[in-house]
């Protein structure tokens, strides 16, 4: 708020509220101590974008550098390119001359070895996953765990912002998906599911499972709905109920954000009690809200090939 009330650009605001996160070592999951995948090495998601141009930029499996919501707006600004993955996205990130980190903490470390324990170890731990096999079972199985899948210290940030030029900017980061398969990513780095903003209509952000935002372009829904005449509540909440007709013996917790032009904002979570914070120009201090709930089920098929009980 600070960057906005001096007249800065949302832009540079969105990065600014989403570095101490990524730096703060309590939260596991986004960042430096972020929670690492099975094998339990931390890879980082992002994403940025601009309202006005609808440029963008992001990163997926980033290695060794604690600042990916960064490297995503330089991809943004400095390639003629939207997304890098893995070694690209490192090299990049090193060429830019961002400071290398070993991302994994030692409490970070302690929470994957001790969830690890009876699901067949760590790596290089006797009967712990060493071929292709064990590792997309122990994976699965630990996705399929609501305890593992969904542990309190698991997440994402992501931040809207208006700036007074008019101008919308949504940013996303995160660790991923807690002993997620090796080279996994998820919404965070992919434009139009967990993250997307266009100054005429408004502006979206996703958390929560990941690959069910992909398969729904929730956050590009949310926005387009606000096009069709939606507010940003009621854009949000049909965006979130579309979630509902997916078929996924996966099927997770979901939260969004939604903004449109003017400021009017709204969240909404699978999590009866969750919260959401804003501010505004006429803000002391940061403010709480509860999210809108939204009872997400899934769909069970059968269909002589195939049973998905969700």
């Amino acid at each position: 708020m600070a960057i906005l009330r001096r007249g800065g650009s949302a832009l540079d605001a969105v990065e600014a509220a989403i570095h101490p996160v990524e730096s703060n070592l309590d939260d596991h999951s986004v960042g430096k101590s972020g929670l690492p995948n099975i094998l339990g090495v931390v890879e980082l998601d992002a994403s940025i974008m601009d309202g006005w141009t609808l440029a963008a930029g992001a990163v997926g499996g980033v290695h060794g550098y604690e600042h990916p919501i960064s490297i995503a707006r330089r991809v943004m600004e400095e390639l003629p390119h939207s997304l890098l993955v893995g070694e690209g996205a490192d090299r990049f990130a090193k060429e830019c001359g961002f400071p290398q980190v070993d991302l994994l903490t030692p409490e970070a470390k302690r929470i994957y070895s001790e969830r690890l324990q009876g699901q067949g170890g760590g790596p290089g731990s006797p009967g712990g996953p060493s071929g292709d096999s064990i590792l997309r079972a122990v994976s699965s199985r630990l996705t399929m765990d609501p305890e593992m899948a969904h542990p309190k210290d698991a997440g994402t940030v992501n931040v809207i912002a208006l700036d007074r030029d008019g101008h919308l900017a949504v940013g996303v980061s995160t660790s991923g998906w807690p002993w997620k398969y090796p080279g996994r990513v998820g919404d965070s780095a992919v434009i139009g599911a967990g993250n997307y903003c266009d100054d005429r209509w408004g502006a979206a952000a996703c958390t929560g499972r990941g690959e069910m935002a992909i398969r729904c372009a929730t956050a590009h829904t949310a926005v387009t709905l606000m096009q069709a005449g939606m507010s940003a509540h009621a854009a949000g909440l049909r965006a979130m109920q579309n979630l509902d007709h997916l078929v996924d013996p996966y099927f997770g917790a979901m939260n969004c954000v939604a903004m449109d032009p003017q400021g009017r904002h709204a969240a909404f979570s699978t999590n009866a009690r969750a919260t959401y914070v804003w501010m505004d120009e006429r803000s002391e201090d940061v403010q709480e809200s509860p999210r809108t709930h939204v009872e997400l089920k899934g769909r069970e098929v059968t269909d002589g090939r195939r049973k998905a009980t969700i």
